[in-house]
């Protein structure tokens, strides 16, 4: 048995848990099945399964090794559906990152509707407030907010987010619109702790730069807690604006200093490979830059 197909065989009895059940699945015997496993473990030099006498798992170099199987016999199948002229079917798994907010707002819904079109395609969502290494960590598609390097990837544009001051209408009631971006030295304000934000709120004042450095009443390590408190009153927050377009769109949040903001961040989506790029890759880039260049919280 050749390693392409120990690669088969291994696969099935992973996915199954189980020799005999993988065996039926492949129309081989059990002992086939068994024999190719312990070929494949002796080869490679580790145990790829842990065996018990009612239940098989794998281990955690099975675990990876599994993940590359995958990836090989998809890339495979796609070889083969080229060579015959045929039009490849995405399968195979697909790791995708994004920042967190963003990721849970935009980009999962994505995935969902995503995998229900392609049934033979899974995810890993990696969302995380970081810049991830795509080659280091083994990401296919990245969705990038701000100006991008200049590297080998391929990016595709998809809208653009705002830095906003925001505060809830009875606050503003209460304390009075600022009419410049100094006004909010001396203003409650909700800072926070999350990766890639400064205690300094930078602005613009007719081209120049300009820098406030408020004193927070509240410190937070999330944006999601910064809004929710913004939204009860208790003051001004920063943030990026596609993290509170549905509370500005319900009134519960309103956006102050507008003339002051900044130029607009662009978002990318971000994926490696070009016209190269396996079926599921290209696909999903496909299907998430429309999805996203349809949505208006994205347009600035």
């Amino acid at each position: 048995m050749d390693r392409f197909q120990e690669m088969q065989v291994f696969a099935a009895v992973a996915q199954d848990q189980g020799f005999s059940a993988a065996a039926r699945r492949l129309g081989m015997s059990a002992a086939s099945v068994t024999r190719a496993v312990a070929a494949l473990e002796k080869r490679i030099g580790t145990l790829l399964l842990t065996r018990t006498t009612r239940s098989v798992h794998l281990s955690e170099a099975g675990q990876r090794y599994l993940e590359d199987c995958r990836r090989i016999l998809a890339e495979v199948q796609e070889a083969e559906d080229s060579a015959a002229g045929s039009h490849a079917q995405p399968r195979g798994q697909l790791t995708i990152t994004a920042p967190v907010l963003f990721g849970e707002l935009f980009v999962t819904p994505v995935m969902v509707q995503y995998l229900t079109r392609f049934p033979e395609v899974s995810i890993n969502g990696l969302l995380v407030d970081r810049v991830v290494s795509m080659v280091e960590e083994g990401v296919d598609i990245a969705v990038r907010i701000g100006e991008l390097p200049d590297s080998n990837q391929h990016a595709i544009r998809v809208g653009e987010v705002r830095r906003v001051i925001c505060g809830s209408p009875g606050f503003l009631k209460a304390q009075g619109r600022p009419r410049h971006p100094q006004d909010l030295a001396q203003a409650p304000v909700i800072g926070t702790s999350a990766i890639g934000q400064v205690r300094s709120w930078p602005f613009l004042d007719t081209g120049e730069p300009l820098s406030v450095r408020p004193e927070p009443r509240l410190v937070v390590t999330a944006n999601q807690a910064a809004i929710t408190a913004a939204c009860l009153g208790l003051g001004f927050t920063r943030v990026l604006s596609y993290q509170v377009a549905n509370k500005v769109a319900a009134g519960e949040l309103e956006i102050v200093l507008a003339d002051f903001e900044l130029p607009p961040l662009p978002i990318h989506v971000v994926y490696q490979g070009g016209r190269n790029a396996p079926a599921r890759v290209r696909s999903f880039v496909d299907f998430a830059v429309e999805a996203l260049r349809e949505h208006p919280a994205l347009q600035g």
